[in-house]
């Protein structure tokens, strides 16, 4: 516990918040597709406790699957490759999901950090805009570390 004090700052998303916020982005969700097919794709690992979260509040029928994409490994700076924080991942992604012909590809993001985006992509539901830092908890890790958190907070270098 004391390695993880010390690397955990800053809590930016209380743990309450995140609860509250992904409840109202699955009432929201399950308003738009009412009557609908709905299949969400979570990308590993990070979305992993999002998309849990949030597949219960949805009140319709719904389908999940997943992506892994690159990572930072144990970096917290971009390499200039795939990145979600930079917009490229999520570039990425909607490029590769809509060559699929999905009837509707929408993006729901738990955070955004528009500061440090490289490319400008709309997300259609959004959680929380958070300071350009590097975050941990919620799913979210450095080096496997600090996703267990039920917060979200910027991680001390």
């Amino acid at each position: 516990m004391a390695e993880q004090s010390r690397e955990v700052g800053e809590v930016l998303v209380a743990a309450e918040d995140l609860q509250q916020r992904v409840r109202e982005l699955g009432e929201a969700i399950s308003r738009d597709y009412a009557g609908r097919r709905l299949l969400l794709v979570g990308v590993l690992k990070g979305a992993v406790f999002f998309l849990s979260d949030l597949m219960r509040h949805i009140e319709i029928p719904v389908e999940v699957d997943f992506m892994a994409v690159a990572s930072y490994g144990s970096a917290t700076d971009s390499s200039g490759v795939v990145r979600i924080d930079s917009g490229l991942t999520l570039q990425y992604l909607m490029r590769n999901l809509g060559s699929r012909n999905p009837a509707t590809l929408e993006v729901c993001a738990l955070l955004t950090k528009p500061p440090g985006r490289e490319v400008r992509l709309k997300a259609r539901y959004v959680g929380f805009e958070i300071p350009d830092r590097f975050v941990v908890g919620y799913g979210l890790d450095y080096a496997e570390r600090h996703r267990n958190l039920p917060f979200v907070a910027a991680l001390e270098r």
